[in-house]
């Protein structure tokens, strides 16, 4: 069976869009040839910075027949009605349809249509221009004539009256070869803006910048590798990460590893080379997190530290997409120049942020508000961010309003988590204060670590410095939670103003889109309470049933992340449960029991009671307000209400106690006497005071059970 190769080469495409954009060609490429009527065996995508390519495997030669009944009207329609279906058939005669009789709807035309296969490479060349010119790039751009000023074009949008090709970058060539594994291949050759696929590429644009004739995949990916051309983006990262820690450990030190910016820097080379590079050690004062941003944010590059130590050292690694005469020399220098001007600048940052602003006589107001110090740089910055009304969303304030709310918020919440009030208080009007320092300003992930270093060096208490970084935390399901009691409570404050905010101006998730991540809020807060058994009563904080379902979602699918099955969350989880350390609690009690002899005896006897009763609720049947001991007629009646009163009471007590299991054994002595009532006792009695009385029975058992969970939403 043939194969299919094909390569799209242009300028540089930005790394960041290289894997997408190969995963998409795929993707497009196979659901069209697949919607044509052909099948492949198997297809994998390559990138490089200036080529996306796709090889698929075992691609059938042809399209299948295609065989389509096309139903018409009755042989007694009006001609008109004949003569629209002939057209849609593409018949000429009515001659040329069957009929077909039905019992009921008696003879009607019928039409089949043949529609014979069609080569693969028929529907190649006419599937591709179609997906490379409507290519979902983020962004994209014309090139050539079409990027011209519109009066200076002619003969169309594009000369030829039709719309340019946009794509990421300047489109250069297009390979496109088909054929078995071992004969020969053929060209498609069709045509996108003047761009006719052929069996030509181009190597490194440096190394090996001639023209390259290929006939199939495994000849192309040897040919590019001559041509100094890794076309496997998984090679290229283990190429450079290897190199890199070899370098790193041949001068003693590790390579600060970073996924992130190894999936980068693959996306800028085709052919990488590993180097080293320095600067002077008096750069090593800036804190190491400074350090690290500045050289991978400005310069694409690795930092390194000595081995078996915590600090950085003074070399980095970069990576190069030549093989340089003087071994690279000159790029080191290059490299080393920048890396240092940035340092520099990045150390100004350092210095200034520990100063005085000019400004203080302006700030005495900002800092009575919040009982700040104006002889420490950070509360200076607070103050700052106050009195310049610094905008946090325009619904719901500044800034310096947002802290004030955290900060009553955190003061209610401090006595819960069992924190400092004092402490508490003084790390929430820090907390945003890093915000109007130059480091953060120039590298925003920063806010909160900087916040943290500004803080200690101001003297501030550990663990104040510590809930300063940490109240931003935790950001996502694996990120770790804020260290101390003070760092959680002001975490807690921040997210749930958060999210009292945006539902307060109805700025909710829908759908995909959380723009402004409230799913994670939540979820933070969740993790908080449950990991951190902190008890809280959230409605008394958020006073909304709307926003409590929401968190009400995130505790579900924490809890089933923790192997928690849903069906016991649902019957533990009512709408007005506002405790959620108190709920996880409850499903963990309800796990461990569900599975005993006494856990199956208890839902056996629960499911009875209650699916009966729900059947008569259902069909309108009157239950009594209480059950009348003067209307219990039967010895069987008489000992499940005295049961359901004892296991009741036992119940109440242990739920006081948040003795769950102690509850569910008091209920499980139940199947006994609702057994021995179903097998001894007629619900639906011909006296309507009797049945109405014991159906109140029946709902007694089904609020004595309820305390602990709705065992009706229980599998099993």
């Amino acid at each position: 069976m043939p194969d299919l190769l094909l390569e799209l080469r242009s300028e540089e495409i930005p790394a960041r869009m290289q894997r997408k954009a190969a995963g998409d060609l795929k993707k497009l490429v196979t659901d069209a040839l697949v919607e044509a009527g052909l099948t492949y065996e198997g297809a994998r995508e390559y990138w490089t910075p200036r080529r996306l390519t796709l090889d698929i495997r075992g691609l059938t030669a042809r399209s299948a027949d295609q065989r389509e009944e096309i139903k018409g009207p009755s042989t007694k329609a009006p001609e008109q009605a004949v003569q629209g279906f002939l057209r849609k058939a593409g018949l000429a005669a009515v001659s040329e349809a069957q009929v077909v009789s039905d019992p009921k709807k008696g003879d009607f035309y019928v039409a089949v249509v043949t529609k014979p296969g069609r080569p693969a490479e028929e529907i190649i060349g006419e599937v591709m221009p179609g997906i490379i010119r409507a290519f979902p790039w983020p962004k994209s751009m014309r090139s050539g004539a079409a990027s011209m000023p519109k009066g200076m074009r002619f003969g169309g949008i594009d000369g030829k009256g039709s719309e340019s090709l946009r794509w990421v970058r300047p489109l250069q060539s297009i390979v496109c070869l088909f054929g078995p594994e071992h004969d020969e291949t053929q060209v498609i050759p069709f045509e996108v803006d003047g761009i006719v696929a052929s069996n030509i590429t181009y190597g490194h644009r440096f190394h090996a910048p001639d023209a390259i004739t290929v006939r199939r995949f495994d000849d192309y990916v040897t040919s590019l590798e001559k041509a100094k051309v890794m076309l496997d983006a998984e090679r290229r990262k283990d190429v450079i990460l290897h190199d890199a820690r070899d370098l790193a450990f041949a001068s003693g030190l590790d390579l600060v590893e970073d996924e992130g910016l190894l999936e980068e820097v693959c996306g800028l080379v085709e052919w990488p080379h590993v180097l080293m590079g320095t600067f002077e050690e008096e750069y090593l004062a800036i804190p190491a997190e400074i350090i690290r941003l500045t050289i991978k944010t400005n310069q694409k590059c690795f930092v390194t530290r000595r081995q078996g130590g915590e600090g950085l050292s003074n070399r980095f690694i970069l990576i190069s997409n030549i093989e340089a005469k003087d071994g690279g020399q000159e790029i080191i220098h290059g490299n080393g120049k920048v890396v240092r001007a940035r340092l520099s600048d990045a150390k100004h940052f350092w210095t200034r942020d520990q100063g005085n602003l000019p400004d203080l006589d302006t700030l005495k107001a900002a800092a009575e508000k919040f009982g700040l110090d104006l002889k420490k740089p950070l509360d200076q910055r607070m103050a700052k961010l106050d009195a310049l009304n610094v905008t946090f969303h325009a619904k719901l304030g500044t800034q310096g309003q947002r802290v004030a709310r955290i900060r009553a918020l955190a003061a209610k919440l401090a006595p819960l988590v069992g924190a400092d009030p004092a402490l508490v208080d003084r790390a929430v009007v820090l907390a945003k204060a890093d915000l109007r320092t130059e480091a953060v300003g120039e590298f925003p992930e920063l806010q909160g670590l900087m916040g943290r270093k500004y803080a200690v060096l101001q003297g501030e208490p550990d663990e104040v410095a510590a809930a300063i970084e940490d109240h931003y935390k935790p950001q996502g399901p694996s990120d770790r939670l804020p260290e101390g009691k003070v760092g959680l409570t002001v975490a807690l404050a921040d997210k749930l103003d958060t999210l009292v905010g945006f539902w307060s101006i109805d700025e909710k998730p829908t759908g995909s889109k959380d723009p402004y991540a409230l799913r994670r809020a939540a979820l933070g807060v969740v993790r908080i309470l449950m990991e951190r058994k902190v008890r809280l009563r959230l409605l008394s904080i958020i006073g909304d049933a709307d926003l409590l379902s929401f968190f009400h979602d995130r505790l579900k699918v924490y809890l089933r992340d923790m192997g928690a099955r849903h069906d016991l969350i649902d019957a533990v989880l009512t709408p007005a449960a506002d405790d959620l350390l108190l709920v996880a609690r409850r499903v963990e009690a309800l796990t461990a029991f569900i599975t005993s002899e006494d856990g199956k005896n208890l839902l056996a006897g629960t499911k009875r009671a209650t699916q009966l009763l729900a059947a008569e609720e259902k069909k309108g049947a009157v239950v009594a307000d209480g059950v009348s001991d003067e209307l219990l007629m039967l010895e069987a009646e008489k000992a499940l209400y005295t049961a359901v009163r004892a296991a009741s009471a036992k119940a109440s007590d242990a739920i006081v106690q948040e003795d769950f299991r102690s509850a569910m054994e008091a209920l499980s002595t139940l199947r006994g006497p609702v057994d021995r009532f179903f097998e001894e006792v007629l619900v639906n009695d011909e006296n309507p005071a009797i049945r109405a009385n014991r159906l109140a029975l029946l709902y007694a058992v089904r609020e004595a059970t309820g305390t602990v969970a709705d065992f009706s939403k229980i599998a099993g």
